[in-house]
């Protein structure tokens, strides 16, 4: 072979080189991380698809990717355990995977980015029905939602309060989102406890056809039932929400929280906190509830936050 064909295949081959080379260099530093989210039916799944793609294009070499899971309990799991960086969890969830309470085996090293929004429970009743009060439920037909969902919890944590026993005191049901609003509709049922931020579709669809009442705690009750259960937040349902509903409601939240491993390193943590709050009016259009995404609210988390975390609520001065 001639010696110019060879030194210039030797430049190719040295230039091919140097170029996989910084290939191999720019892919090492992207940073691929997952969140857990949850079903195509729930908020988790829209909102965290959103934040996904919102870090993805903010975070110069990170790439998020979100995950349809069955949302709170599993995502708490996978995050524990390392399988997942990131986890939408309800408040409660977190709390009980925190400190190794049931349904937990043992305490998981999560700890919280960010509260999310509170998911207010929802008592839901036909205006016919007269019901004003968790008292009134006596002697009625009530779906406490499906089993071992974050409804049914908060539901039996308010019956609880108010000394209701649900297996005794009321024909209970235990059927799930769409199943309770389609019975209350069709009036098999007397009464619906669902979980969810507002405004909820399913209420929304059974205000279409039914004159509904939302049912308010009484505001001692919910100091109780918070006191006893320190995971749960006060929280309103506006008036106007929903549809003949011209009234605040006083509820029993539950707060939503990213949750992530404690080992997350803080420069991370602290630039996706950052990254998602200086950004968040482009996650508005995705859910009414991402309009509750400001640092003010950031803070409430019922299990501690991310180092990384606390540096950027206590620069933005809503953290002490």
């Amino acid at each position: 072979m001639h010696k110019s064909k060879v030194r210039s295949l030797s430049v190719v081959l040295a230039a091919l080189l140097i170029v996989g080379v910084f290939a191999a260099a720019a892919g090492a530093q992207t940073r691929f991380l997952s969140l857990s989210t949850g079903g195509p039916g729930g908020v988790y799944f829209p909102l965290g698809g959103a934040m996904a793609d919102l870090l993805s294009r903010h975070m110069p070499g990170v790439i998020v990717t979100a995950e349809s899971t069955a949302a709170s309990v599993e995502n708490a799991r996978l995050v524990g355990n390392g399988l997942s960086d990131m986890g939408m969890v309800l408040g409660s969830v977190a709390y009980n995977a925190h400190h190794g309470l049931p349904p937990f085996e043992q305490p998981l090293d999560i700890v919280a980015l960010f509260q999310m929004y509170p998911a207010p429970q929802h008592l839901v009743v036909l205006k016919e029905s007269g019901i004003k009060s968790v008292n009134d439920l006596r002697g009625k037909r009530v779906s406490t939602e499906a089993p071992g969902s974050g409804a049914e919890t908060i539901a039996l944590a308010i019956l609880e309060t108010f000394g209701i026993d649900p297996d005794r005191d009321m024909t209970r049901a235990r059927l799930s989102q769409n199943e309770s609003a389609d019975a209350l509709v069709d009036r098999i049922v007397d009464a619906i406890f669902l979980n969810f931020a507002y405004p909820g579709a399913a209420v929304e669809q059974i205000a279409q056809v039914r004159d509904i009442d939302l049912v308010s705690l009484e505001p001692e009750m919910l100091d109780k039932i918070i006191e006893a259960h320190p995971y749960f937040v006060r929280s309103v349902i506006p008036a106007g929400t929903y549809r003949g509903v011209d009234y605040d409601v006083l509820a029993l939240g539950d707060s939503n929280v990213i949750v992530a491993h404690r080992s997350m390193p803080d420069d991370l943590a602290y630039e996706i906190v950052k990254t998602i709050y200086e950004n968040a009016a482009a996650l508005h259009a995705v859910h009414p509830v991402a309009l509750q995404l400001v640092p003010e609210n950031g803070i409430h988390s019922p299990i501690p936050l991310h180092p990384g975390a606390e540096r950027y609520f206590r620069e933005v001065g809503v953290l002490e």
